[in-house]
């Protein structure tokens, strides 16, 4: 079971009260009855996903300070204390909870109304689906970041202390090399393009295919390619490749983005979405009116899309997406995870202008959140993620 709960109760109080009442406020929590009521019986604490203590009572705080060593040896981070207020069980919450942070530990009470904490278990749920999603990930450098990304650096071991995840480094010569032998696919007839999109489009194809042989030897679950140096070397780009990886789930970044990369793996594991990696080309800092641009949107992300070349170099296949107007949420994290930056507001509408990266939007933030980018930005690359989740991430992180 995805979800555990376990109980503290005094033993001054009626059981049989305290269990009538216990079930009637943990089947408004939980409607649909999906947890794993684990009792007084905390042998396998930290076993779950998500672990919460059913504060039932008062008078159990020296019990929890009795649990405490052991749960700390499970390397229990976070502590979350569920309680009904009956009882005086938030009394004892408040209690337990300021012993805790005199420890040095992290932990939450759950209190408030049926509709808040059923929103609020869900989204800690959530949050704690990705932390395993992450947890063991092999994420792929494919050549080195690209020159110009001098403030996009990423700290190896950050990434595992926080994420559980591992950096994976492939030559680009390797790349090279896969290319130089994979298969390729014609372009499909029906789809409308330029001859000189329809002529690259083999040649993207055999790039997708080369990159999917690394991703099985190296048991990859993301990755981001220096794409640039496959201008020269192939003539051709990853955008297309890029495009499609992203699409079936596997986060992909330009440019040996690892920030970007890390942001799209976690807005993956959260939402399912990878995100649309894009860079600001305008901003208007007083209207919070933001527009965005890229040549790799996913697939899954588009309600419709053409293909057509990759803007700087004018060859290869890009993709020009119309993504859906609506709410999203604008998303990154430095290369330490110690820092994010995380916005919600509205995809205003798409558009198309020849001198900018083929997928182009138009975004409405809170002026506050746009002069972020001019005064305080993680980078160039931001993700943008369909829907409004920032509680989300911010949980997350």
């Amino acid at each position: 079971m995805f979800t555990a709960v376990y109980t503290l109760t005094s033993g001054l109080h009626d059981e049989a009260r305290v269990a009538s009442l216990s079930d009637t406020f943990l089947r408004s929590v939980f409607p649909g009855g999906d947890f794993d009521f684990c009792g007084a019986d905390f042998s396998d604490f930290g076993t779950h996903d998500l672990d919460l203590i059913y504060v039932r009572t008062g008078g159990v705080e020296g019990i929890f300070k009795s649990l405490l060593p052991e749960m700390l040896s499970r390397g229990t981070e976070r502590y979350y204390l569920l309680t009904s207020g009956q009882s005086n069980s938030l009394a004892a919450s408040l209690e337990i909870l300021s012993y805790l942070k005199l420890q040095g530990l992290k932990g939450e009470v759950l209190h408030g109304n049926e509709a808040y904490l059923q929103r609020r278990v869900q989204l800690l749920e959530r949050a704690a689906r990705a932390r395993k999603m992450l947890r063991g990930a092999r994420i792929g450098v494919i050549g080195e970041p690209s020159d110009w990304l001098i403030a996009s650096q990423a700290k190896s071991t950050a990434i595992m202390d926080k994420l559980g995840a591992r950096l994976v480094e492939v030559p680009m010569e390797e790349l090279l090399q896969e290319i130089s032998k994979a298969p390729s696919d014609e372009a499909p007839r029906e789809e409308p393009m330029e001859d000189k999109v329809r002529k690259a489009y083999p040649g993207a194809t055999r790039i997708y295919h080369a990159l999917e042989a690394l991703i099985a030897r190296y048991q990859l679950c993301a990755f981001t390619l220096r794409c640039f140096d496959l201008l020269t070397s192939v003539g051709n780009t990853g955008c297309l490749a890029l495009a499609s990886f992203n699409a079936d789930g596997i986060p992909a970044a330009c440019e040996g983005d690892v920030p970007a990369l890390l942001s799209m793996i976690i807005a993956q594991a959260l939402t399912g979405f990878t995100g649309f990696q894009a860079n600001p080309a305008r901003i208007d800092p007083e209207s919070g009116e933001l527009l965005f641009a890229h040549c790799t949107v996913p697939f899954n992300m588009v309600t419709s899309w053409r293909y057509d070349t990759h803007f700087e170099s004018g060859i290869g296949v890009g993709i020009h997406g119309e993504l859906p107007e609506g709410p999203v949420t604008v998303f990154k994290v430095s290369g330490g995870l110690d820092r994010y930056f995380a916005a919600e507001g509205e995809l205003l509408y798409n558009q198309y202008e020849d001198h900018l990266c083929r997928t182009q939007v138009m975004l409405q933030l809170s002026p506050a959140d746009a002069r972020y980018f001019l005064t305080d930005p993680i980078g160039n690359h931001h993700i943008i993620v369909p829907g409004h989740c920032k509680a989300l991430l911010e949980e997350l992180l």
